[in-house]
C-alpha cells in the first residue's frame, strides 16, 4: 500500500517519468524514508511496551552471564527478522536502551540485514540449496564473531548518552510502570523520543542511498571486480559498502557477477557488504553513537566478510558441484 501511494505521488501527482533516474531516485527516497520512519516508530513502541514487563537488572544479568550464547541467540533472532540494514536500527536502539551488552546488540544488527526470508528465497531460486545454506551459515558466523569482538573491545563509551533514557533503570520501572495503559504509554513515549532524535538523519541517509542506488551501473561494478584478481574479495566488499538497496535488487546483481565469471565467494562478499553495511546506515547510526564505534563496526564486519569470501571461493568446487 505504501509503495502504491509513493508511486502515485511521484509518477501521477508530480507527473515524473517512471523511467527516468531522477524519478526513480525520488520515489526510492520517499518510499524508504516513510518505511524506515514508520518501522522506527512502530518497532520501538512495541519493544518499549514489551520490555516494560522485564526487570532490566534480570535481563542484563542473564544476557551478560551467557557470554557467547547470547551472541548466538541475537544472531539467530536477527536472521528471522525481515529487515534491511537501516530498518534493523530501531530494534538495535531498543536493545541498547535496555542495557543489553553492546557486542550482543551488534550481533543482531549485523545478522539481521545479512539473512532474511526474502533473501533466502531469492537465493534458493538463483543459487540453489548448497550455496544458500553456506551463505546463511556464514552470515550467522559473521554476526556472532563480529559481535564477540566488538563486545571484548568495551566500546560502550562511544554510545551517545542522550539516546539512553535516564529513566532506563529497574527502579524507575517499578515506580512509574504499573498497568497496561502505563506500559503502552511508555512504549509510545519512547518511540516519539527516539524518532525526534533520528528523523533528520534518516532522511539524509536515505537520500544518499537513493542517489547511490540509482546512479551506479552494474557494468561498472563488474568491470572493477573482474580486473582485481586475488584482491577481488576486499574490492568487492569495499564496492558493496556504499551501495544501498533491497535484497530483491542485490541478489540479481550477485547472480550476474557469478555468471560473468566472478568467483562465488567474491560475488557473495559483495552481496554481504551491500546487505550488512551502507552509508545511509552509518549516517543514521551517527546520531546514536560516535564515529569511532561506527568505524570499528564497519571495519570488523568488512574484515569478517572478506575472510568469508575467500573461504567460500576455496569451497566453490564443492558448492557448485552438481
Amino acid at each position: 500500500m505504501l509503495k502504491i501511494l509513493c508511486d502515485w505521488i511521484v509518477f501521477s501527482l508530480f507527473k515524473m517519468d517512471a523511467g527516468s533516474r531522477i524519478g526513480v531516485a525520488i520515489n526510492f527516497f520517499i518510499y524508504d524514508s516513510l518505511k524506515i520512519l514508520f518501522l522506527l516508530f512502530i518497532m520501538i513502541a512495541i519493544i518499549g511496551f514489551l520490555r516494560s514487563f522485564i526487570a532490566l537488572e534480570k535481563a542484563e544479568k542473564w544476557l551478560s552471564g551467557k557470554k557467547y550464547l547470547a551472541n548466538i541467540i541475537a544472531s539467530i533472532f536477527g536472521a528471522v527478522t525481515p529487515f534491511c540494514s537501516c530498518s534493523s536500527i530501531p530494534i538495535f536502539l531498543s536493545f541498547v536502551r535496555t542495557n543489553i551488552p553492546l557486542g550482543v546488540t551488534f550481533s543482531f544488527l549485523i545478522t539481521s540485514p545479512l539473512i532474511n526470508e526474502y533473501l533466502v528465497i531469492l537465493m534458493l531460486g538463483s543459487f540453489g540449496f548448497k550455496i544458500t545454506l553456506a551463505y546463511v551459515f556464514s552470515g550467522l558466523l559473521i554476526g556472532v564473531f563480529s559481535g564477540i569482538i566488538i563486545g571484548k573491545m568495551h566500546l560502550e563509551k562511544y554510545i551517545e548518552k542522550d539516546i539512553i533514557s535516564p529513566n532506563d533503570t529497574a527502579e524507575a520501572y517499578e515506580i512509574k510502570i504499573n498497568g497496561l495503559f502505563s506500559r503502552m504509554k511508555f512504549g509510545l513515549n519512547e518511540a516519539v523520543d527516539i524518532v525526534k532524535k533520528l528523523w533528520l538523519w534518516v532522511l539524509v541517509g536515505v537520500g544518499i542511498g537513493a542517489l547511490i542506488h540509482n546512479y551506479i551501473p552494474q557494468e561498472a561494478i563488474l568491470s572493477v571486480i573482474n580486473k582485481t584478481g586475488p584482491f577481488s574479495v576486499p574490492i568487492a566488499t569495499a564496492i558493496g559498502v556504499p551501495i544501498y538497496g533491497s535484497c530483491a535488487a542485490i541478489v540479481p546483481i550477485a547472480v550476474v557477477l557469478f555468471k560473468k565469471g566472478v568467483p562465488l565467494g567474491t560475488a557473495l562478499a559483495f552481496m554481504m557488504a551491500t546487505s550488512a553495511l551502507s552509508f545511509p546506515e552509518a549516517i543514521i547510526l551517527r546520531r546514536a553513537m560516535k564515529i569511532h564505534l561506527i568505524i570499528m563496526f564497519f571495519l570488523i564486519t568488512a574484515i569478517s566478510i572478506c575472510f568469508t569470501g575467500y573461504f567460500l571461493n576455496y569451497l566453490q568446487p564443492l558448492l557448485v558441484l552438481n
